[in-house]
């Protein structure tokens, strides 16, 4: 085939048909041409005319098949977390800028002079600043640990309003942002927080303060529809065989609150669940009104809405009379951590009540916090301080390790002192993106004698 397919395209179509007659007067004396070629020119002649049959380069059968394209794997997208595209950015620094808000109500201590009156801190400074303490301390640990940090601590309760610091713009190159606030101040972080996408800890408040639309805050102090939902689904497992009743008072608050506890009831699937039963109560029901709600031949399970001190004791005394002839636990609110139930008329009495924080004080951290406050303070930590403590490092050590947008990261976050469950919360049915993280640990605690016991891990 060589032989025909190179030399003829040196020649143009019009050349092909002046060689025409010549080639044909060679065939047919010297018969030396095969029809192949014949074919050929004739070929060659007619291609003075347009055609469209004519393919250039070699035979079909010849031509080496086009590899089939294989389609390019789709390149799939992240999915963005929670479904805020913030939280998709690793955004990682050398140094973190923190705020840090406590209520330290230094311009009231000291308003008139440098000393404090008296020598002593007033009561309601207490907290505050035992919470400060322990948040410096945290912070201290981890810059010797190599961590950097600059720090900014502001007065929630000072002669400059949080408004006003925020106004002032030096919370706007902030990487982090912890609180021990409450309302109005809490509202005011939240609204700052989320125009400028900075994660935000409340760490005492046990409210959501009315925010129902910021992915950036942290709320550490569950809120008490997370303690119902807990106390309900701790009551629900430890009690095959249960009466449970719920004693409120006429009021809006004990009213949401028992409506809390019917909601949480609902959406529970235990086979064992039981229903429970409700009574309003008031200074002057006595016990055996409430008595008609008891069974002598099964653990009652009474569950108190009240969270002031002398309500809930009111009710405790009142129970205490029935509780000669009717078996029962009592669980109150997550207020009851202070109550001293140390009168007589309590004794024998089972007291429970719920607590997002519990802290043995045998981990090497409250070990080296205790040490510290001795050394430096001459005094016990408080639980504030082991709260300081343990929030701050806790969101430190997460900003360091994964950058400004943590929160995919939260929940696998080891524990310090307390374990915390941070989960997201979605106020509004339907919701893709959440009103805010809530920790939904709770532990239920046991009042004893000497010291309080956790009866769940």
């Amino acid at each position: 085939m060589e032989y025909a397919s190179v030399p003829l395209l040196d020649f143009t179509r019009n050349d092909f048909c002046k060689l025409a007659p010549i080639m044909s007067q060679i065939i047919s004396v010297k018969n030396l041409l095969s029809g192949l070629a014949l074919c050929l020119l004739i070929s060659a002649c007619s291609s003075s005319r347009k055609s469209t049959s004519r393919v250039d380069g070699p035979p079909p059968s010849l031509s080496k098949p086009t590899p089939e394209k294989k389609p390019e794997p789709k390149k799939e997208e992240k999915a963005i977390p929670f479904n805020v595209p913030a939280f998709a950015r690793e955004v990682k620094k050398s140094t973190y800028n923190i705020a840090f808000f406590a209520p330290l109500y230094l311009d009231s201590v000291f308003a008139n002079s440098n000393d404090i009156p008296g020598r002593t801190m007033p009561r309601y400074v207490l907290p505050g600043l035992e919470f400060y303490e322990g948040a410096q301390l945290a912070l201290d640990s981890l810059q010797q640990q190599g961590y950097s940090l600059k720090v900014n601590v502001y007065d929630s309760k000072g002669r400059q309003s949080v408004a006003a610091v925020i106004n002032s713009k030096a919370l706007d190159a902030t990487d982090l942002i912890i609180g021990a606030v409450s309302n109005p101040e809490l509202k005011e972080l939240s609204d700052f927080a989320k125009k400028k996408e900075i994660n935000l800890v409340s760490a005492t408040f046990p409210n959501d303060a009315g925010i129902t639309d910021n992915p950036f805050l942290f709320i550490s102090n569950s809120t008490l529809k997370t303690h119902c939902e807990a106390i309900q689904n701790y009551i629900q497992d430890a009690f095959s065989s249960k009466n449970i009743v719920l004693l409120r008072r006429n009021t809006a608050f004990e009213s949401r609150l028992a409506a809390d506890f019917k909601a949480s009831y609902d959406k529970m699937n235990n086979p064992k669940k039981t229903r429970i039963r409700e009574a309003i109560w008031n200074d002057a029901t006595t016990p055996e009104e409430i008595s008609k709600y008891l069974l002598a031949d099964r653990p009652n399970i009474i569950i108190v809405t009240a969270l002031d001190e002398a309500g809930a004791k009111n009710l405790l005394r009142k129970l205490s009379i029935a509780h000669a002839n009717y078996p029962m636990q009592i669980f109150g609110m997550p207020t009851w951590d202070v109550f001293k139930l140390k009168e007589p008329e309590f004794k024998g009495l089972q007291v429970f009540y719920s607590s997002p924080y519990f802290n043995e004080k045998t981990d090497n951290f409250s070990r080296y916090i205790f040490d510290s406050f001795r050394r430096t303070y001459k005094a016990r930590p408080s639980d504030m301080a082991y709260k300081g403590f343990d929030m701050t490092y806790y969101f430190v050590r997460l900003l360091h390790n994964n950058g400004v947008y943590f929160n995919s990261a939260v929940a696998s976050s080891p524990t310090v002192i307390t374990r915390f469950d941070f989960q997201p919360v979605y106020v509004k049915e339907g919701e893709q993106t959440p009103s805010y993280f809530e920790n939904k640990k709770i532990f239920i605690i046991q009042k004893g004698e000497n010291a309080d016991v956790k009866m769940n891990q």
